[in-house]
Order: C-alpha cells, then sequence, then structure tokens
C-alpha cells in the first residue's frame, strides 16, 4: 500500500480557489503549472476544457445541488494561448429545465482578456442515483 495521498480533481486542474458560485453563476481561479503545457508553454487544450466544463457544472449544482450533472454535449473554442499563471474560469446556467441544463463559460487571463468559450448541454441526475450506482460499480 503506497503512503501517496490520491489527489483530488481540484488539485490536478490546479484549482486556487472559488471566488463565486450562487445564483446558477461560478468563477474559479486556477494556477496553470509548466506541467500542464505542451510546447512553447501553452496550456494543453484539455485543461482549458476542464477549467471552463469545471465552472459550468459548479454553476449548475449551485441552482440544484441535489442533482449532479452529467455532461451531454461539450463545445469550446479557443481565442488565444493559456501560459503559466493564474487564469479565471466563468460558468453560468443559460436555461435550466427539470432534467436538462444549458450552460456556458469561459477562460479569461487575470487581464480579464478571453482566452477561450464553452457551452456544454447537461443531464441532471439525482446524485443519490449517481453515488448508489458508483458504489455498485466499486463493489
Amino acid at each position: 500500500m503506497s503512503d501517496a495521498i490520491d489527489p483530488t480533481l481540484q488539485s490536478l486542474l490546479g484549482q486556487v480557489r472559488v471566488v463565486d458560485n450562487e445564483g446558477g453563476k461560478a468563477v474559479v481561479e486556477y494556477e496553470i503549472a509548466p506541467q500542464m503545457c505542451h510546447s512553447g508553454g501553452v496550456a494543453q487544450g484539455g485543461f482549458v476544457c476542464g477549467w471552463i466544463d469545471a465552472a459550468m457544472a459548479m454553476a449548475s449544482i449551485g441552482l440544484a445541488p441535489e442533482m449532479t450533472p452529467m455532461s451531454l454535449e461539450m463545445k469550446v473554442s479557443y481565442f488565444a494561448p493559456a501560459r503559466p499563471g493564474r487564469v479565471i474560469a466563468e460558468g453560468w446556467v443559460e436555461r435550466r429545465g427539470r432534467v436538462t441544463c444549458f450552460a456556458e463559460g469561459r477562460l479569461l487571463d487575470t487581464a480579464g482578456n478571453v482566452l477561450a468559450k464553452g457551452s456544454s448541454t447537461i443531464r441532471l441526475i439525482p446524485r443519490d442515483v449517481v453515488e448508489a450506482n458508483a458504489r455498485k460499480a466499486l463493489a
């Protein structure tokens, strides 16, 4: 057995802090580390997608804490490179139905420049159902 601590998703993504998470909006700060970058010191696109996705998920949870957001579809457009240092991911719910949520998000540098934008269609599933299925899968 290893003495290593399993990292959380938040630590793997470089989450620094949640600035805001209420009313269907979320703002999260991330620190881009050099190991998240490929050639030329540019953050790998999967991290950019992950930061925006996490902010949109937090925004949907803010409106329905008893539900777990599951992405059905996501699109990200990249406008400028994200480089090592601090970035801000914002997510908000555009429209929420009973079981489906439409969210949007963006990634900004500390000067407020938009680096990427995303949109997602999210399925809202009761948290207890998701947790029960996870326990079954691990058994």
